[in-house]
């Protein structure tokens, strides 16, 4: 048991203090995904709906092992923005506010992707949303994908792709003005990279609505209830506009 906890020590001080270990910690989080994806996606098919289970099972993976950095570094949630507990009728209405303003921000972002891209290729491309086929006429696959997409993407993606990137790359010498937008940036540019299926359109539009939230993540102090709320806004309307142009 001495000998464990010697370790955790070990392990969570390294964290804490030494670049290296920092870099591995957030190359373990994306590798050990990519290489979930990699082996279990063939086992899928074309079968759209076990495709999603994949990525909500790599999501729930990458979530775990950034919660096992915290615990090792002897942090807790509440250093990325996240407090559970009763919240006060008057914080409670400025958070809803300000998650509706974040919401309008990010869709601004996404619009002004679409726009970017079309110009580019000379035509109005929208980011492909084939992935969702299955949502055709099938009001309980719907309500099914949003509650799965609420708990993984649209809070799990923030505690990923914001807290988590723009916390740990800060701390790698980027802690400076400049350097939290440099971080900022690199969140938005991943974010929209692992959109890939969405196509070129897709990944420019998402990564543009993840520079908007990023930047909002810091502005409003890392409250990132902010954030999750505003996303789960975007995942709804998103997925309720696909079922019904589906019908």
């Amino acid at each position: 048991m001495m000998e464990k906890n010697n370790l955790k020590t070990k392990i969570g001080y390294l964290l804490n203090t030494n670049r290296i270990a920092k870099i591995s910690e957030i190359l373990l989080v994306f590798l050990s995904a990519f290489a979930l994806i990699k082996i279990l996606t063939p086992y899928a098919g074309d079968n759209q709906l076990m495709k999603f289970g994949i990525i909500w099972c790599t999501n729930i993976l990458m979530i775990s092992l950034v919660w096992l950095g915290i615990k090792l570094r002897g942090q807790k949630w509440s250093d990325f923005g996240l407090t559970f507990g009763r919240i006060r009728l008057k914080k409670s209405i400025r958070i809803f506010l300000l998650s509706l303003l974040v919401c309008t921000l990010g869709a601004a972002g996404y619009m002004l992707g679409t726009l970017v891209m079309a110009n580019i290729s000379g035509m109005p491309e929208s980011a492909d949303m084939s992935v969702y086929e299955y949502l055709h006429n099938n009001i309980f696959m719907l309500m099914l994908t949003l509650i799965g997409v609420y708990i993984v993407s649209s809070f799990g993606e923030e505690v990923i792709y914001r807290a988590f990137l723009i916390n740990r790359i800060s701390e790698l010498g980027l802690d400076t003005k400049y350097g939290k937008m440099a971080t900022v940036l690199i969140s938005a540019v991943i974010f929209g990279l692992v959109h890939y299926t969405w196509g070129p359109t897709g990944i420019v539009s998402t990564g543009l609505m993840g520079l908007a939230m990023g930047i909002c993540y810091l502005k409003f102090k890392k409250n990132l209830w902010i954030l999750v709320l505003a996303h789960a806004y975007l995942d709804t309307f998103l997925l309720v506009q696909v079922y019904l142009t589906s019908n």
